[in-house]
């Protein structure tokens, strides 16, 4: 990006959409990551997800859907640990709400929705390394 000058990269194949942006000229180059995925098109982690629910909620599990990574690096459920957290189970999201943060290389990298509904379950707990396509939410289509 440095070598052309470029200063926002955006790549959309069917399902992954890629955007890499530079903050400013003259600074270290930065990346910035979002993937967003449809969660029905990762079909193996999302299989694993009910075996670590509880079995009580699996009749309304059964239309809520998993929101996975969209990369490897560090989950965390607040901006700061002062903070509250983005989202709590019961929240409403909106497609495009803050999730959560994944920190990849020192980035700090805000997840996104990328359908509305309810917040079902929170399924990895804050600090803990999460691999690309991991569970992180279940979420209730609206």
């Amino acid at each position: 990006m440095q070598k052309s000058d470029l200063t926002e990269l955006e790549i959309e194949l069917k399902d992954l959409k890629l955007r890499m942006a530079r903050p400013g000229a003259g600074a270290v180059m930065q990346r910035e990551v979002v993937v967003q995925s449809q969660p029905s098109a990762i079909g193996v982690p999302t299989q694993a997800a009910p075996t670590s629910a509880t079995p009580s909620p699996s009749a309304k599990s059964d239309d809520s859907k998993s929101f996975p990574s969209p990369m490897v690096g560090t989950f965390y459920r607040r901006p700061s640990p002062e903070d509250p957290e983005f989202v709590k189970v019961g929240d409403k999201v909106k497609k495009g709400d803050v999730l959560c943060i994944i920190e990849a290389m020192k980035v700090m990298n805000e997840i996104q929705s990328d359908f509305s509904g309810e917040i079902v379950e929170t399924l990895i707990e804050d600090g803990v390394s999460v691999e690309f396509g991991q569970p992180l939410f279940k979420i209730r289509p609206a």
